[in-house]
């Protein structure tokens, strides 16, 4: 088996690459199919992301490109957004020496973006089946010129109910290609794609044991979701921190959230694009002296942070990818170091913790927040311990003669001492331990609930039978349809739909009204007034790992 990437005879610039990213032995994976696909053989992989399977199909891919030519060489679909943009990421940083050119394609950009973008010309496209399928029918994307196609997550496309649009999208494909599938799942289903579309394909699997380090230690709290900055400042006063890096979803969370911290007295600032390069280099470099123990942090910004001494990682959002998990939480327990990563799940974020605990072979311990009264018990603690290493050091002349001269005034030892901690304990103040509200299991269940109840009927939970008929035919006539690009065939629910417009436009679920799944869309009605509301948030819905678009019907 090739023992470094030099065995393999990859092209030199690609050989720069991997040295300069710090890629030294090639993993399993990567030791089977880069030879195979470099000799020019169809392949089915067996590989769950974290196993480096982008390399294993991204160097040949790369290899065989020629930068000259203009037109699409190569064609890499996937099942989301954020792989697809992870997909494009890596490929562009292994072959930015050799001038290939990559693009990736998805929905909730802006067509006319993507018209420009294809017009300028990319030798290798990653994109979402949709999205891709959309630019082909418009003629705005050329498949003729494709000679390599590989189905990333293979799985997780058939899953969400991509066939129709990878068998279309294929069969305008030349058929002498070289076709990669990867999966993490080798089902029927997957089996009779790779039957019908890949010529007498080598198969090679690779299922890692455990993907994070032994020598951190992983744990998740459940919370609601209005009390995760609640549950993480109760964690902060119990946690001994040396530095922490908390990860959230989105740019504008990392501000919100750092100064939500600070203001409870837990000094924190934010990572994330909207820094200039100079603002980054200064928060880093202050991180790093320890002038800021606290980090909050989008997974992009978080990308070429090499600190080692990283004594925390907290998760303030789950990530909905199990990789990301992977990498967010090998921040910590590095250099032979311990470390601590902590997940706040609310209860609809417990399919993202299965799916983690799955992906990585390691069930992560479910512990419970500290009380009020053992915070304030550890405060008191901590007090105490101070008090007795500054008496036993006995430097504290200048206090005493202070002391002395309030006992001259008649002041009594014991109440200099107690108004004397008084105001040691000031800041306490800045700290309030806010209440917790007891955990929600089911946030959007419907009062009633029928299982022989078509999906294309109002499946919405209804309106109590006690509620008059003419009230809601008026609330009614004050509705309008909205369209989500997501539908039956796409394995989702009523509840799905809910959860997802309450969550990410922080609409009430009660301001619904009926909706509407339909095979390959949903209809909504929703008030007039909260339209531009639901609108506004587009590009940041999801329903599992699928990103979802609005629009009016």
């Amino acid at each position: 088996m090739p023992a470094t990437f030099t065995d393999f005879g990859l092209h030199p610039d690609l050989l720069h690459a991997v040295a300069e990213l710090g890629f030294t032995e090639p993993t399993p994976i990567q030791q089977t199919a880069i030879p195979l696909l470099l000799s020019g053989r169809d392949l089915i992989g067996q590989a769950q992301t974290g196993t480096g399977k982008t390399a294993a199909f991204g160097l040949p891919l790369l290899h065989g490109i020629d930068p000259a030519r203009r037109e699409i060489q190569a064609l890499v679909l996937a099942p989301t957004r954020e792989l697809a943009i992870q997909v494009a990421d890596a490929l562009d940083r292994y072959g930015r020496q050799r001038g290939v050119a990559v693009l990736a394609l998805y929905g909730g950009q802006s067509y006319q973006q993507q018209f420009r973008s294809l017009r300028q010309g990319a030798a290798v496209v990653v994109g979402t089946p949709g999205r891709l399928l959309d630019l082909a029918d418009q003629g705005a994307l050329d498949l003729a010129t494709v000679r390599t196609v590989v189905l990333d997550e293979a799985d997780e496309m058939l899953s969400m109910g991509f066939i129709e649009d990878i068998e279309r999208i294929l069969e305008r494909i030349p058929a002498q290609r070289q076709t990669m599938l990867f999966s993490a799942t080798i089902s029927k289903r997957v089996q009779e794609l790779s039957a019908r579309y890949l010529r007498q394909p080598e198969s090679v699997s690779v299922t890692p044991k455990q993907l994070t380090g032994a020598s951190i230690v992983q744990r998740y709290y459940l919370v609601n979701q209005q009390d995760k900055v609640a549950a993480l400042t109760r964690l902060f006063e119990m946690e001994t921190i040396d530095s922490a890096l908390i990860f959230v979803r989105t740019r504008l969370g990392t501000g919100e959230l750092a100064n939500q911290l600070t203001a409870r007295g837990f000094s924190a600032e934010a990572l994330n694009g909207d820094l200039s390069q100079e603002a980054r280099i200064q928060v880093l470099t202050r991180y790093r002296n320890g002038q800021i123990r606290v980090l909050v942090a989008t997974d992009v910004a978080a990308r070429g942070l090499d600190i080692d001494d990283i004594s925390h990682v907290f998760n303030f959002d789950p990530p909905d990818d199990p990789e990301v998990y992977v990498h967010r939480v090998g921040r910590t327990g590095r250099a032979g170091r311990d470390g601590i990563a902590i997940s706040l799940i609310t209860p609809k974020d417990r399919w993202q913790l299965r799916r983690i605990e799955e992906f990585t072979h390691f069930r992560l311990e479910k512990a419970e927040l500290p009380s009020i009264q053992q915070i304030e018990n550890h405060r008191q603690a901590l007090l105490m311990e101070q008090l007795e290493v500054w008496i036993r050091r006995g430097r504290c002349r200048r206090e005493r003669e202070v002391v002395e001269m309030l006992m001259q005034t008649g002041h009594q030892p014991e109440d200099i001492a107690a108004a004397a901690l008084k105001l040691a304990r000031g800041d306490e103040k800045k700290r309030p331990i806010e209440p917790l509200t007891p955990i929600k299991e089911e946030q959007f269940r419907p009062r009633e609930r029928r299982s022989d109840r078509p999906f294309s009927r109002d499946a919405h939970p209804r309106t109590p039978s006690s509620a008059p008929t003419h009230r809601r035919a008026e609330r009614d006539r004050d509705m309008v349809p909205i369209k989500l690009d997501i539908g039956r065939a796409d394995g989702i629910g009523v509840n799905h739909v809910v959860a997802s417009l309450a969550h990410y436009s922080g609409v009430n679920s009660g301001q619904l009204g009926k909706i509407r799944l339909e095979t390959h869309h949903t209809l909504v009605d929703v008030p007039e007034s909260l339209v531009g509301r639901l609108l506004s948030k587009n590009g940041a819905y999801r329903i599992g790992r699928r990103a979802i678009n609005l629009e009016r019907a």
